[in-house]
């Protein structure tokens, strides 16, 4: 029950840092999405110690393990623009293939930079 109630503060404390970044974006009028803000802010708390990692772990794991369902409305959705898809269905699948391809290749290059530089500082 403990655990359950951590959860649901943390994620509520996800909400409203979301909320919060979607204000500043609106208030500072940012080019960039709330999110990505967010992102960045929560990078900075945790990266200067502000906030620690197991104060948010359940929440975000609990969040990552259900992210599907929030991909759920917008792949339905797609049914609204049948006409869209037959139209244009083959560049917007090269679209999401070469985009995935090039997420991963970027991921992959990044977390190889990361583990190289860690073997060099271990040594």
């Amino acid at each position: 029950m403990k655990s359950l109630l951590r959860t649901i503060i943390q994620v509520l404390f996800f909400i409203l840092l979301a909320k919060l970044s979607d204000s500043l974006v609106i208030w500072l009028h940012l080019p960039i999405p709330g999110s990505i803000v967010g992102i960045i802010f929560l990078f900075a708390l945790l990266e200067f110690k502000i906030i620690r990692l197991d104060w948010i772990e359940l929440g975000s794991k609990w969040l990552l393990s259900e992210m599907l369902l929030f991909f759920i409305p917008a792949t339905v959705s797609i049914i609204n623009y049948k006409s869209l898809i037959a139209a244009n269905g083959i560049q917007i699948l090269i679209s999401i293939i070469g985009s995935t391809l090039l997420v991963m290749l970027c991921a992959g290059m990044i977390a190889q930079r990361i583990s190289e530089r860690k073997e060099r500082n271990a040594a």
